[in-house]
């Protein structure tokens, strides 16, 4: 297959390009800045410049770009990044994708388990149930329907919601460990959030199956079957690294220290089901 992918030089980006070369596909990264690479793609959300010509013919395309989420607090211009960087470089590649004369066949999008809210934790959520409230599901709902147009125009659409990538190569996962390995780690707040997480090694196959299954669209969960509480994962964390995790971080202090990021990333939680992954084995 011949596939382009924004955000290619992210964390999930890279493990997803290498996994597809390595199967023998046509990789073509589409970038913020000229590159002397080739192929690339050139493309700037912001002042609507791409090159659209090179997306002519594509197997798939898959959009991984996005303003990230982590940071000591969300500001208001922070929150706009957020929203604008999903929002409207969505709709600009889709619009671009449904004007061509022979678009790809399927558009993996990234989207997050954020949509689904803070839930109870004996609450169990998969792809069919509704929108929690606050900013990440404002956000998601506004993200998934930037991609309109493309499925409009008869291209497969993948909503892939991730949940908390684990990896210890990049991402949120290595700076959540420093404090255990300095012996300060403990559950967040009352620990009994639920925590949907995923395995980056995992997310390569999953994108080839989303890929290659032609009867799947809209929204998939990518997490596991197996969401923990925080206190469960403070403890395996802990064990792991053989160090104490004595300092449970009270919720009114990340709320003080963090605001609204350290309520919806931190302290809320949702035990998220992935019900299209995990089809039945015959």
């Amino acid at each position: 297959m011949r596939i382009a992918v924004t955000g290619a030089t992210g964390l999930i980006g890279q493990a997803v390009v290498d996994r597809l070369r390595a199967q023998g596909n046509e990789v073509v990264p589409i970038v913020r800045k000229a590159a002397d690479q080739d192929p690339h793609i050139y493309w700037n959300p912001l002042h609507q410049e791409l090159e659209r010509s090179k997306l002519e013919g594509l197997d798939a395309v898959i959009h991984l770009a996005g303003e990230s989420i982590a940071g000591l607090r969300w500001t208001r211009s922070k929150k706009k990044r957020i929203l604008q960087s999903r929002v409207q470089g969505t709709r600009f590649l889709c619009q671009a994708l449904a004007a061509l004369a022979q678009p790809p066949k399927v558009l993996l999008t990234a989207s997050a388990i954020g949509y689904y809210g803070n839930r109870p934790a004996s609450e169990e959520v998969d792809e069919t149930s509704g929108k929690g409230r606050g900013f990440l599901p404002d956000v998601v709902e506004a993200w998934e329907a930037a991609a309109s147009e493309a499925g409009a125009r008869g291209i497969r659409v993948v909503h892939m919601r991730f949940g908390m990538v684990l990896s210890s190569t990049g991402g949120a996962f290595p700076k959540m460990l420093l404090p255990f390995r300095l012996g300060l780690g403990g559950r967040l707040g009352c620990g009994q959030q639920q925590v949907s997480w995923v395995l980056l090694e995992e997310i390569p196959d999953v994108v080839s199956h989303l890929l290659q299954t032609e009867s799947c669209s809209g929204p998939v969960n990518v997490v596991t079957p197996n969401p923990v509480a925080n206190r469960e994962l403070t403890k395996a964390i802990a064990e792991v690294l053989r160090k104490p995790a004595p300092f449970p971080v009270p919720a009114s202090l990340l709320r003080l220290a963090l605001g609204q990021m350290g309520q919806e990333l931190l302290l809320s939680g949702c035990r998220v089901l992935p019900r299209k992954l995990c089809l039945p084995v015959s």
